[in-house]
This record gives structure tokens, sequence and C-alpha cells, in this order.
């Protein structure tokens, strides 16, 4: 069965670092383009951030950018996101999601469960 399975998470003060990872079982993720997501309390889910499935290609939302690093291992079937000079207003759900393109153009087929990061003094 095709899986995603996210960790990582936790309580970090502002200014701390997380690193995220996405890790696949059931399929190999070396055909997919990956993104991750956030969505916080209250607030619809935004894409933070996607590297296409070769890692030759990442994007990050505006708000990220600079502080947010995402990489893939293929051959670890698994991505993650590093995350330095963490902010109350990155607290959220982190969610992985495999999209079967291979360049970041959408259309997300699997998804995990999700890992919760909270910023707070």
């Amino acid at each position: 069965q095709a899986q995603l399975v996210e960790s990582g998470g936790g309580l970090v003060q502002p200014g701390g670092s997380l690193r995220l990872s996405c890790a696949a079982s059931g399929f190999n993720l070396d055909y997919y383009a990956i993104g991750w997501f956030r969505q916080a309390p209250g607030k619809g889910r935004e894409e933070v951030s996607c590297i296409s499935s070769s890692g030759g290609s990442t994007h990050y939302i505006v708000s990220v950018k600079g502080r947010f690093t995402i990489a893939r291992d293929n051959a670890k079937n698994t991505v993650w996101l590093q995350m330095n000079g963490l902010k109350p207003e990155d607290t959220a759900v982190y969610y992985c999601a495999a999209s079967v393109r291979l360049e970041c153009t959408g259309d997300y087929n699997y998804w995990g469960r999700g890992t919760q990061v909270t910023v707070s003094s």
C-alpha cells in the first residue's frame, strides 16, 4: 500500500530549527515531484515548497524563502524540509504529498497524515 509518513515536528522557540522528513513506502519516489504543505488553525492549506523528481528544481513560497530548504534522497525514498529561523506564523500541521508529475506542477496523488509544528516561546 502506497504511503507517505511525515515526522520531525514538535515545539520549538522562535528562531529555532526543525527538520521534517517525508518517508515513502509501497512506491518509489524517483518519479514523483514532492510538495510540502501546511495548514494553520482556521486557515486554508498552502503549498510551502516543492521539489522535482530529480531534485534539480525547487520552489518556495515567499514567506519561507531563505529560511526553509527542501531536499530529497531518492535512494532513501525520503524528502526533507529543513526549517530554520522559525516564526510563530509557521505554526501549522505540515503535510507532504507526492505528484505523479516529474516537475512541480501540482496534481498530488498521495498525502501523508501530517506532523504538527508549533513555534512558541
